[in-house]
């Protein structure tokens, strides 16, 4: 009996363990089809947004795409119905963000690639506005700022399936989105304004995945997709 506590103990112990470590994919999650979209060690995979080679390297198992040489570090890939997880770290100031269905890496003119995507805001903030962490940048705040202090991991998780869209920060929805909605371009559901000339409703849901610099350090890892049929 106290061998089986002992064994029960140890394979408990050791599963944790597994589904604990960094940048890898548990056995549980190979076998419901997630693909890991970082190694932790090398940028197999991810470019700039100018198709380049980061000029930063990994950092600690992370990618920071601040100083990385262009707008965002971007996954080669494109992708369109999904589950997206991952872990991020902020630094005091941060101002970052994760993009997705982000159509095209060419700029429209006079504009940033960020245009031609939606992201979801990562900022060294506490209130839950348009442009605090878990918004959808300038169209759907969270319900509240469910993001940790500068210096500790979060959790984040994006699902994104045909025209509904939601992000979970630590465990928490925090907001929700269906692109059907946003039938005008500049304009929310509720008849306010946002500074985005798209039409939601309309825009390519298949799109690359990127991590933002916007001028300050903010770090990425366990990032995790799930294809969803």
């Amino acid at each position: 009996m106290y061998f089986s506590r002992c064994l029960m103990l140890f394979l408990t112990l050791a599963g944790s363990l597994a589904a604990a470590a960094d940048n890898q994919l548990s056995e549980a999650e190979k076998q419901q089809g997630w693909i890991l979209l970082f190694d932790g060690k090398t940028l197999d995979g991810w470019i700039t947004s100018d198709k380049k080679s980061s000029q930063r390297p990994v950092e600690a198992g992370s990618i920071n795409p601040h100083k990385s040489g262009h707008y965002m570090m971007v996954h080669e890939k494109k992708w369109e119905n999904f589950v997206l997880v991952l872990d991020f770290k902020i630094s005091k100031g941060c101002n970052s963000g994760i993009f997705f269905r982000t159509s095209s890496l060419q700029p429209q003119p006079g504009r940033d690639v960020g245009f031609n995507g939606m992201e979801i805001a990562v900022d060294d903030t506490t209130t839950a506005g348009y442009h605090d962490t878990g918004a959808i940048y300038d169209l759907v705040k969270p319900s509240v700022n469910a993001m940790k202090p500068v210096g500790q991991w979060n959790h984040l998780k994006l699902f994104c399936n045909r025209n509904r869209i939601s992000v979970t920060v630590n465990g928490k929805q925090v907001s929700r989105m269906d692109t059907d909605q946003f039938s005008q371009p500049n304009k929310r559901p509720d008849g306010s304004t946002h500074k985005f000339p798209v039409v939601y409703k309309d825009h390519p849901r298949l799109g690359y995945i990127g991590l933002q610099d916007h001028g300050a350090d903010c770090w990425y890892k366990n990032i995790k997709l799930k294809v969803l049929k």
